[in-house]
């Protein structure tokens, strides 16, 4: 089977191939592989700049805007300060103004003094622990050549990370399961120590070496994974689960979160300490040879490591399964399970189910039940949304997954400030919880703002403040009267309450004491409203965080162009009400805000600002033509509707970036074409639907999305 070369995005790079400890489950030296002996110990300056290059320009030809890269071992820790230092620096050049380089390090943490740690802050570089739970669990495999334990020192090395200045780069959790282990003590060691993430690992096996079974058991991995699933549920999910967090997410038809389970593209490459590439890691466990390519980064690209057949044979999806995974109900969340436990040694190959099936597969189905997420099932009015015919309903479900996306990223920043002493993050978070605890409206109110997302996202990508919770909280809570005052930054004079209105302030301070009081008084400038038809949104022209759209935002209107604004807008809805009733009915029930363009985004925009309950529009200073201003608010709501069912759905290939905006385009076309009397539009809108039926890409429910589009054409 060929195709287009699939982007590697995930690069492994061991930079030491010895370790420190001798724990009996490790694939590298345990397991059927022994390539280690004949490597060399530390991975040499000469193969960090080949493989950095190598990365950059794969970047660049496949136009990637981040790429992640693993330090690992053995133990990377071992490579030493200096050569780790070049290493970070030889990755951070070759990937400047390419691509974002998300760097991160797998170590056992016994080496991890504050010298790297403060390494380790220069560079950005996140930090994955290895620990399989409290000290009895530990000390079962994670010992010392001598026999001695290496369960203090690793609490020291989380301790150490844990520090104000360090926890921004504590990437999480990795644990193994063993099935001997309590489950409940596990988890609660691990939750206690209060990591941003938690990674459940099954223990690497295949049908040749089956992994441990007490006797008399079926799914003795699923049963003590639902053990910890209970322990976390009951005391409220208070650290993501990665495992959990994948099931239940393929669950509703999104993606995976991790490599072992759902359909996703393999799209990791390791490079070992002699420059040659690998396929991953957990092919070790197979037999010896299991990962080779027969490339290096001297000779070849990653182009031709992404065509080599090992890595096209994890490319396809569905296809490249059993015949026994293909049929099976669960499929789509569990993926045939990792590629190396599929293996048996009869002929068969990896051409099996995983060795851990049956535990899968009670696992996939007791998540589902337990969660109510049905895997046959999209979200709600999920055809509707699709052929146009929703009255609201489903457009305010799509809301509260919005507002539950929203507060999932909300929840993820909390794990990566360390919160300084004099920031107003920490005190606007507590806030909010105390709030959600007294008033659920309130935490409502600044989840379903238009732009908290775009700024959370930018938080995480460290171009925004994550100080702006504070305007956010004190936005929902003052005009309430749910708290006395809260203390918010201001910035260019103004400290802004988003989705209500700003006050100028004359003070050279960064931040300030608001009151209610504050709104009534001269200084207030409030939000102007647009009342039209059905719908009263306000004219937000003054958020920081506004500028999400294809086009230049306008700063605050004068009140003779409201005045216009509101004029147009009352003719344009008679239009949309008219021609489209269902996308009026949907617009009615979740468009909040309309924010002034400085140009019209462009009739091939095929990106959301952000959702459907902000829209972007440009009105031209003289004679703006109401039905432009129509087709412009049903275009841009229909983004936001695909913009915000792609956090939930996993409608086509995410790497296949023309089918993504074809179906953007088609979507919005079938209902802005219903606003003009023009037959070539039209039939070009069902000359793209017909190419969008073609593609390969689209997943089970992005075909049944794409019925859904003929059927309104």
């Amino acid at each position: 089977m060929t195709g287009p070369v699939v982007p590697l995005r995930q690069l492994v790079l061991k930079v030491h191939s010895r370790c420190d400890l001798a724990c009996r489950h490790c694939y590298v030296y345990e397991h059927a592989d022994q390539s280690w002996t004949s490597r060399p110990r530390v991975i040499s300056e000469e193969i960090v700049s080949r493989t950095a290059l190598r990365l950059a320009e794969h970047a660049k030809a496949h136009g990637l805007a981040s790429v992640q890269v693993i330090l690992h071992g053995g133990e990377p820790l071992l490579a030493g300060p200096a050569r780790l230092r070049f290493v970070c620096e030889q990755l951070r050049d070759a990937l400047h103004g390419i691509a974002d380089l998300d760097l991160r390090i797998h170590t056992n943490g016994l080496q991890l003094t504050e010298r790297y740690l403060d390494l380790f802050a220069e560079y950005d570089v996140r930090v994955g622990i290895s620990l399989d739970g409290d000290r009895a669990a530990n000390d079962r495999y994670r010992l010392h050549r001598d026999g001695r334990s290496s369960y203090d020192q690793v609490l020291a090395a989380i301790a150490r990370l844990q520090q104000d200045r360090y926890r921004h780069l504590f990437a999480g959790i990795l644990c193994t399961v063993d099935v001997r282990n309590d489950p409940v003590a596990v988890y609660d060691t691990l939750a206690g120590l209060r990591p941003p993430r938690i990674d459940f690992l099954l223990p690497h096996a295949t049908w040749d070496t089956p992994p441990p079974r007490p006797q008399g058991t079926v799914t003795p991995y699923a049963d003590w994974l639902l053990a910890v699933h209970d322990r976390w549920t009951e005391q409220g999910c208070p650290v993501p689960v990665r495992l959990f967090d994948s099931v239940i997410s393929t669950l509703g038809g999104g993606p995976a979160r991790t490599e072992s389970m759902g359909l996703e593209s393999a799209d990791v490459v390791v490079v070992e300490t002699d420059g040659s590439y690998e396929q991953a890691d957990s092919l070790k466990t197979a037999y010896d040879g299991a990962p080779v390519t027969g490339r290096d980064v001297f000779r070849h690209s990653l182009d031709e490591v992404s065509r080599h057949p090992g890595m096209t044979a994890r490319q396809h999806g569905l296809d490249d399964l059993s015949a026994q995974c293909r049929g099976c109900p669960v499929v789509r969340s569990c993926g045939g399970g990792l590629f190396a436990h599929r293996y048996r040694g009869d002929g068969s190959g990896f051409d099996n189910p995983s060795v851990y099936c049956a535990d899968l597969k009670r696992l996939v189905e007791s998540l589902g039940t337990r969660t109510g997420v049905d895997a046959g099932r999209p979200v709600d009015g999920f055809d509707a949304l699709a052929d146009g015919t929703d009255d609201g309903t489903a457009v305010r479900a799509l809301a509260e997954v919005r507002q539950h996306v929203t507060l999932g990223l909300l929840k993820e920043l909390n794990t990566e400030f360390a919160r300084p002493a004099g920031k107003l993050w920490e005190p606007a978070w507590q806030l909010a919880l105390d709030l959600q605890l007294r008033d659920e409206r309130v935490l409502t109110s600044f989840l379903s703002h238009p732009y908290t997302r775009p700024w959370a996202v930018r938080c995480l990508d460290a171009a925004a403040s994550p100080d702006h919770l504070a305007s956010l909280v004190a936005a929902a809570a003052l005009p309430v009267g749910a708290v006395a005052s809260v203390e918010v930054p201001v910035a260019d004079g103004f400290a802004q309450l988003p989705g209500v209105g700003r006050l100028r302030v004359e003070t050279a301070d960064q931040r300030v004491e608001l009151t209610a009081d504050a709104l009534r008084s001269a200084r207030w400038e409030p939000l102007r409203r647009l009342p039209f038809g059905e719908i009263d949104v306000v004219l937000d022209d003054i958020d920081p965080h506004r500028d999400t759209f294809a086009a230049p935002v306008l700063p605050r209107l004068t009140d003779d162009e409201v005045a216009l604004w509101r004029q147009v807008l009352v003719q344009a809805w008679e239009l949309i009400a008219g021609a489209l009733p269902g996308t009026a009915a949907g617009m009615s029930a979740g468009l909040r805000a309309l924010t002034p363009l400085g140009a019209p985004p462009g009739p091939g925009t095929t990106s959301a600002g952000g959702g459907f309950a902000a829209l972007g529009l440009h009105l031209a200073p003289r004679d703006p033509e109401p039905v432009r201003a129509a087709a412009d608010l049903v275009r841009g709501f229909r983004l936001g509707i695909l913009d915000v069912l792609l956090d939930e759905c996993e409608l086509y290939d995410e790497d296949d970036a023309p089918t993504g905006a074809l179906l953007a385009d088609t979507y919005a076309r079938a209902a802005t074409d219903a606003l003009y009397d023009d037959p070539s539009s039209a039939a070009r809108t069902r000359a793209q639907w017909r190419e969008l039926s073609d593609s390969a890409s689209l997943t089970a429910l992005g075909r049944r999305f794409v019925e859904g589009i003929g059927r309104s054409l």
